[in-house]
């Protein structure tokens, strides 16, 4: 068995990299795909030019790390490509910052509450401001929203 594996190599590169592919697609991880494909390589080249295991193990190895470092820098520059994620994304009371409203209900000591949406946030303000009053939100303390009468 050792003789005919020996005398045919790239069959077992082949297999190995068949293998390191099947176990990347239960992973999922990205790290196996790039030796599975650096042994498909190897497999092939060693089937196409027959060379000795040494180097094919030396060819195999800098596959490997030729195919990872150019994965690297195409994802890394694709990354620089893309607009930066919305840094409030999953902070709604900063996306409603500089946003315009009308109160419902009047804001007794500073203090109440206001529609958004389907939504009822907790409001602030310097001053008592009454109903239907036009207001910009112009800071968020934790759950508040602070807002300040605006003219029409």
């Amino acid at each position: 068995m050792i003789v005919l594996l020996l005398e045919h190599t790239h069959f077992a590169w082949l297999v190995l990299g068949g293998l390191l592919l099947v176990a990347e697609m239960l992973g999922g991880n990205g790290y196996l795909l790039w030796s599975g494909v650096a042994a498909v390589i190897t497999g092939l080249l060693a089937w196409l030019i027959p060379f000795s295991w040494e180097w094919q193990g030396v060819l195999f190895a800098l596959l490997t790390l030729l195919a990872a470092w150019l994965w690297w820098k195409w994802l890394s520059s694709r990354l620089k490509q893309q607009k930066p994620a919305d840094a409030s994304l999953n902070l709604r009371g900063q996306q409603l910052v500089g946003r315009h409203f009308q109160l419902d209900n009047a804001l007794v000591n500073g203090r109440g509450h206001m529609r958004v949406g389907d939504s009822s946030w907790p409001v602030s303000a310097d001053d008592d401001l009454a109903a239907g009053t036009r207001v910009k939100v112009v800071a968020v303390e934790g759950i508040t929203l602070r807002v300040k009468a605006v003219s029409k």
